[in-house]
């Protein structure tokens, strides 16, 4: 693991100082759902809004804040567990819930019809659906992690408070393009079917329990932490990571419905009974 060494100090003191400021934006953020919420019952209150949906945005919120705010943003820079507790919060728990919030879905429905009309075509545009493609969203959130533990990115990253934030914010937003892309309820035209998308999900399980692995094992990661807590950080990127993917299938599973032959019509037997058009 190379030259291993406790880090924090001025670094991390600064970096655990824009709590207030965090809160404030948390806040914002929950003011905007609540205030959208509002439109769009008051559009339509025979349709509404999930409350389930609200519940699962706030408490990304929640779990964000806790990620963000001391005591944890103060441990995530003296000592590598906090570090990875906070980036499993972070990058996986805290967009798993945002996403599965339709938070798209909420602002198309809140929006004034023409920006509504703006905004689905940004959507709709090239860029955002490379972005949205599931092989990119596993590249930028998994794929990642192989560069920042294996190579001086992460010690460069968390050597200034800057670099700190940026590490934050990828985390997040890439967190929130993978579970966009294979479990996310908001409208994704790139979006394949369940199978691969249960695919990809799997090789994120694999490419997290790897690097999990060789970090604990101390193959080529450049981490300038104490082993025992480079070890112990391992396995909570472990477990955690198993947990949030699982999660993640789960909300994936939940959303699955049985593709239709062409040519087939349900019949009222069962679940899986079909019969051929025109029997």
């Amino acid at each position: 693991m190379g030259d291993m060494h406790h880090h924090g100090g001025a670094g991390g003191m600064a970096a655990a100082g824009p709590a207030a400021l965090i809160l404030a934006v948390l806040l914002a953020a929950a003011g905007c759902h609540l205030l959208a919420v509002r439109r769009v019952r008051r559009r339509n209150p025979a349709r509404g809004w999930s409350r389930w949906r609200s519940a699962s945005f706030l408490g990304g919120l929640c779990l964000l804040a806790i990620a963000l705010l001391p005591p944890l943003s103060s441990a995530a820079h003296a000592d590598f567990r906090g570090h990875m507790a906070q980036h499993m919060l972070v990058g996986m728990y805290a967009p798993t819930a945002l996403v599965l919030a339709a938070p798209v879905t909420l602002l198309l429905r809140a929006l004034p019809a023409a920006r509504a009309r703006t905004l689905s075509a940004l959507l709709h545009s090239g860029p955002v659906g490379v972005l949205t493609r599931p092989a990119v969203a596993l590249a930028l959130s998994t794929g990642s992690l192989a560069v920042l533990y294996f190579t001086p990115v992460y010690n460069a990253a968390m050597g200034h408070p800057l670099g700190h934030w940026l590490m934050l914010a990828h985390f997040l937003a890439s967190g929130c393009l993978f579970a966009h892309a294979v479990a996310g309820p908001d409208p994704a035209p790139a979006r394949p079917g369940v199978r691969a998308r249960l695919v990809y999900l799997g090789v994120a399980i694999a490419a997290h329990a790897l690097i999990a692995q060789a970090m604990y094992g101390g193959f080529y990661v450049d981490i300038r932490a104490p082993v025992e807590q480079v070890r112990q950080g391992a396995e909570i990127m472990y477990y955690g990571g198993d947990i949030a993917e699982l999660l993640l299938a789960g909300a994936l599973m939940a959303t699955w419905r049985p593709e239709r032959r062409p040519g087939t019509v349900p019949r009222p037997g069962g679940l899986g009974a079909t019969a051929t058009a025109g029997d």
